[in-house]
């Protein structure tokens, strides 16, 4: 079987983690990088858990941070850092900047070709979005 004929099976992947006000990282996600909001579960303020997916194919998990000392996803808010692949990182950074996120790195192009910006959300998680779409996968 030749790559070309290999079928790319969908996301198992799924960064996830929490936020101290989830519902205004969800709004901040979806206006200011382009996520789209798939699902939501949760009452009032708490989100129990949510799945935004990027329009490029995968996505993100997240909730809202616990006080429970028992919890067995004890993920600190703000502490998350994804790579996300995008055709058009210089338009994500004109949205993003529009949006008011801060921008920790403009646009730039990697030693490895790569287009890629750097950028942190509200809650202080850091987003790489980029051009490089990773390695071709090895036969098995």
């Amino acid at each position: 079987m030749t790559t070309s004929q290999q079928t790319v099976p969908p996301p198992q992947v799924w960064p996830a983690f929490r936020a101290r006000d989830a519902r205004a990282l969800i709004r901040f996600l979806v206006d200011a990088f382009g996520f789209e909001e798939t699902a939501v579960y949760g009452e009032g303020d708490r989100v129990d858990h949510a799945q935004l997916d990027w329009p490029e194919g995968g996505g993100v998990m997240l909730g809202s941070a616990r006080e429970d000392p028992d919890d067995p996803w004890p993920a600190r808010p703000g502490t998350a850092a994804c790579y996300v692949v995008t055709a058009d990182p210089d338009g994500l950074h004109t949205r993003a900047r529009a949006a008011g996120a801060e921008i920790v790195r403009a646009p730039y192009t990697t030693d490895h070709g790569s287009r890629d910006v750097e950028l942190r959300d509200p809650e202080g998680n850091l987003w790489q979005f980029g051009t490089y779409r990773g390695e071709p996968r090895r036969p098995r």
